[in-house]
């Protein structure tokens, strides 16, 4: 960083450690969704047999019946992360991995939005849902429930971490004014 320029440079500089925080759960998030996530949502025998079994040793280890047989409710969530979130990550890793880019301000407020309140849901049916009656195995102990709660944690944590950043940073908060011609 520089030295100097006073408090109100430091203070409307991009945080850049939570630049490359974002930048990287971005990155990280390509794979992860294109290869495990959108499992669910393809017709038997698509995938791989490699990512098959690797999503079902997941599931397996941490008692997760949410991706091997998703509810209706869930399978939507999928939908979204598919057709609205994949094709936002190249492009806010992009601007994470930039910086300082303003414009990803409303982009980045939608999906963090969208995401916190899918993950609500989530979490909540974890924590709360009676899996017995489950034809793949659920989380039946506190424990159980808190060890897959903490797989999905992360992606509430950090973009709930982004859209404070984006309403409250004051180098997101900021809009530049166009000058007339």
């Amino acid at each position: 960083g520089q030295r100097g320029g006073g408090a109100s440079a430091a203070m409307a500089a991009a945080p850049r450690w939570r630049e490359r925080l974002f930048a990287l759960y971005f990155i990280s998030h390509i794979p992860i969704t294109a290869l495990i996530d959108l499992q669910p949502l393809l017709p038997a025998g698509i995938a791989p047999r490699a990512l098959t079994d690797l999503l079902q040793q997941y599931a397996t280890s941490f008692r997760d019946p949410l991706m091997l047989q998703p509810p209706e409710w869930f399978k939507a969530f999928i939908y979204c992360e598919a057709f609205l979130q994949l094709p936002f990550f190249p492009i806010a890793a992009y601007a994470f991995l930039k910086g300082g880019c303003r414009w990803i301000r409303t982009p980045a407020i939608i999906y963090s939005t969208h995401v916190a309140t899918t993950l609500f849901a989530i979490l909540a049916h974890i924590l709360f849902h009676d899996f017995s009656k489950a034809e793949h195995a659920g989380p039946q102990t506190l424990r159980e429930r808190l060890a897959l709660l903490s797989i999905y944690l992360p992606y509430l944590l950090i973009p709930l971490l982004l859209l404070f950043t984006m309403l409250c940073n004051p180098h997101y908060k900021h809009v530049e004014k166009r000058k007339r011609k």
